[in-house]
């Protein structure tokens, strides 16, 4: 991948703004796991400030006898050209571009194809949005499911090239614009062959996907596997799992994959058993296990030959309803809780529906949005995004600001000045004394004003004692 991709950082520490740069979201769709021939290519152009410039997407010709995981018909690869006949849309698509896919090693293995082709190709610019999204978002796994449910992106069949290059284009738009990422350097763009437009393309039809809660649980499983192509494998076996109903099928199409790919019985039992553990773990992690649960987990354990996994799983009958949190808002700190409930093992809701308990908005919800009455009215713990954090248990409760006592400032009082005039009065009235006994005044009047000189002293001295020994307690 060195040869043909030059890997770019997207990150918050990065010096180049990148809401004017241009990208091509890819995804490709292989015979294979880790690599394979090409059965289907899908190119979304956008700018970084959200704008979308073209799309491009066709199944490729391939052997219609191979089984495939992604639902593509023999009457498809029938009638789909061939992999040298849509270059011209694809270059045109890509041309000026940074290319961005959910995973670098997929396009690396059409621009290898290419190769065969007799096509020279130069490095191309591309960015992995797994590791982009890692630079922003705690998240139990890097799927592309699991990063576009923490961008509250809609549901997509990821079996579908076409939906999955949009969530990719989407899932990095919010990188860009709300969570602010830059690119490290300024983009060198390589010139590419120019070819005809070629023969018409064959796009799948793209439907909706509602996916129930078995998708959720894949969303937050951790992912536990080492090495790209035991990755590749758990990656198309939650793209399946997902939709909840794991067909004969599929299993057989991953049974063969695996067996091209060269892994053993061995390692894809080990594999199967860890992926059952691990969504055993998400369904149990809210302390509720609903009978669909138990029911729809069993299935999914059985055709995966793991039922060991959950042989002793029980039922929880103590009518709880399990932690189902939606989470309203387009801000950076609505993806930073939608990760968290992810992270948690807790239910991540698309929409607001009887079985949501907590309902959470950013800043840019008005108070009069309906859903915020309806979510009340159904029972549901309604709060912005700080007080929601602590109703979940990911922040502590602020602790309540103790209220200090007031220090009353007592001023000098009034008394304490007069008895500060009265000391001042009878320290003069002993002068006087003293002078009239020396001048012959007499005794009389000298214990006369004496008295009076003694008693201004003393009532002077009392009263400033007392307001300051008041004023000192009081402070």
């Amino acid at each position: 991948m060195a040869e043909l991709i030059e890997r770019l950082s997207l990150s918050s520490a990065g010096q180049v703004p990148a809401s004017g740069t241009e990208f091509t979201a890819l995804d490709v769709k292989t015979t294979g796991l880790h690599t394979g021939r090409v059965l289907e290519v899908a190119a979304i152009r956008f700018r970084g400030d959200g704008t979308f410039l073209g799309e491009f997407a066709t199944v490729v010709a391939a052997d219609a006898n191979r089984r495939n995981p992604h639902r593509i018909t023999a009457a498809e690869l029938a009638d789909a050209p061939a992999l040298g006949d849509v270059l011209g849309r694809l270059f045109d698509l890509c041309q000026g571009a940074v290319v961005v896919a959910h995973d670098l090693s997929s396009v690396a293995g059409l621009l290898s194809e290419i190769g065969q082709l007799g096509v020279r190709l130069p490095r191309l610019p591309g960015i992995s949005l797994q590791d982009a999204a890692r630079a922003a978002l705690p998240l139990p796994n890097y799927r592309l499911a699991a990063i576009a449910r923490a961008f509250g992106i809609e549901d997509f069949p990821g079996y579908l090239a076409e939906p999955a290059a949009r969530a990719c284009a989407h899932a990095m738009i919010a990188l860009i614009g709300t969570h602010g990422l830059r690119l490290a350097q300024p983009v060198r763009f390589p010139e590419l062959p120019r070819y005809a437009s070629g023969a018409a393309a064959v796009r799948r039809a793209v439907a909706g996907a509602e996916k129930g809660w078995m998708a959720e649980a894949v969303d937050r499983a951790f992912a536990g596997a080492d090495g790209p192509v035991a990755r590749a494998y758990l990656d198309l076996l939650a793209e399946a799992v997902g939709d909840q109903f794991l067909t004969d099928e599929e299993v057989w199409a991953l049974a063969d994959l695996a067996t091209e790919a060269g892994m053993t019985e061995a390692e894809v039992h080990q594999l199967h058993a860890g992926f059952v553990a691990e969504l055993r773990r998400v369904v149990e992690a809210d302390g509720v296990v609903t009978s669909t649960e138990y029911r729809e987990l069993r299935q999914v354990a059985d055709a995966l030959g793991a039922l060991e996994g959950v042989v002793d799983l029980q039922v929880t009958t103590n009518g709880t309803k399990p932690t189902r949190v939606l989470v309203l808002g387009t801000t950076a700190e609505a993806d930073q809780l939608r990760a968290r409930v992810l992270s948690a093992g807790f239910q991540l809701a698309k929409n607001l529906t009887g079985s949501v308990t907590h309902l959470a908005y950013d800043s840019g919800v008005r108070e009069s949005e309906p859903r915020l009455s309806r979510a009340l009215e159904l029972g549901a713990h309604v709060a912005r995004l700080d007080d929601a954090l602590v109703l979940l248990g990911f922040a502590p409760a602020p602790q309540p600001k103790q209220q200090e006592t007031p220090v009353k400032k007592i001023p000098v009082s009034s008394n304490r000045l007069a008895g500060r005039v009265l000391m001042g009065i009878g320290l003069v009235l002993m002068v006087l004394t003293v002078a009239a006994m020396f001048g012959g005044a007499g005794l009389g009047p000298g214990i006369v004003l004496a008295v009076l000189a003694v008693g201004a002293l003393v009532g002077g001295w009392y009263l400033d004692e007392t307001k300051r020994v008041a004023a000192g307690s009081a402070g």
